[in-house]
């Protein structure tokens, strides 16, 4: 996933480029900075994005991308690299996105879409049918401030840094199902339990040291108890073993 040439790369295990979806802009030939009057490209062309996210499959080999910052849409691309169809368009209405970050699909076929900005995750069909929203509703202890800009008086109810807005998607592959995601403030990931998306864990929090975060952008969930965590500003890849066994029960919103 590349976001700055809008381009998704697919390697083989040799790491020898096998399939490519988007293209990158072509270089200016005249050396000058494009006309600020001149006519911005359509939206949403088909086989192209702009600024994409994140990628998911399902149990067929079809591709799911989230087309992500600009296009604030889905994709749906076979597995021979053909174009199926897309949804969605910068919106807060149901089935509409601002800034599709990441997306996961259960064993059950739901596509799980984390939407970033409206402070949601939204669920939706293989082919794209809306079914419902999670909304993630544990407030944020007192006194925890951004780790990055001026924080606000009270805490935002919606936006990136809303608390509970999912920056991540990650599905376990155990029985029941569990979906991990974190927000950028104040910091926390989630343990949800699919299909309800009852929050059944958090932990964490912003920050700089061991096991705080500074806007983690991507996780990924081997086991149910075992993360990998890609902690954005802090430059790091974090590993985290969780004892369950060990925290104290927590509860949250759907």
């Amino acid at each position: 996933m590349d976001k700055g040439t809008n381009m998704v790369i697919k390697f083989n295990q040799e790491g020898h480029a096998v399939m490519v979806f988007g293209r990158r802009e072509e270089a200016p030939d005249d050396h000058h900075y494009p006309s600020l009057s001149a006519p911005e490209r359509p939206a949403q062309v088909d086989n192209y994005f702009n600024q994409p996210t994140d990628i998911a499959w399902d149990r067929d080999g079809n591709n799911y991308i989230s087309d992500g910052y600009v296009n604030s849409r889905i994709a749906k691309i076979d597995k021979n690299g053909d174009w199926v169809k897309s949804w969605g368009i910068r919106g807060t209405e149901p089935g509409q996105f601002n800034t599709p970050h990441n997306i996961g699909i259960d064993a059950s076929g739901n596509i799980y879409v984390a939407d970033r900005a409206n402070a949601r995750i939204q669920v939706f069909d293989l082919e794209g049918n809306f079914k419902r929203i999670i909304k993630i509703t544990v407030p944020p202890p007192p006194g925890k401030r951004f780790v990055l800009g001026n924080t606000p008086p009270t805490p935002p109810a919606t936006g990136t840094m809303a608390p509970g807005a999912p920056w991540t998607i990650c599905i376990t592959n155990t029985q029941p199902q569990y979906l991990y995601t974190n927000d950028g403030f104040p910091g926390r990931f989630y343990k949800l339990r699919l299909p309800e998306g009852q929050v059944v864990g958090m932990f964490g929090t912003a920050g700089r040291q061991l096991g705080q975060f500074n806007w983690n952008h991507g996780i990924a969930c081997p086991s149910e108890n075992e993360l990998y965590a890609a902690d954005l500003n802090n430059w790091r890849v974090q590993k985290l073993v969780l004892h369950p066994e060990r925290a104290r029960p927590s509860t949250g919103g759907r």
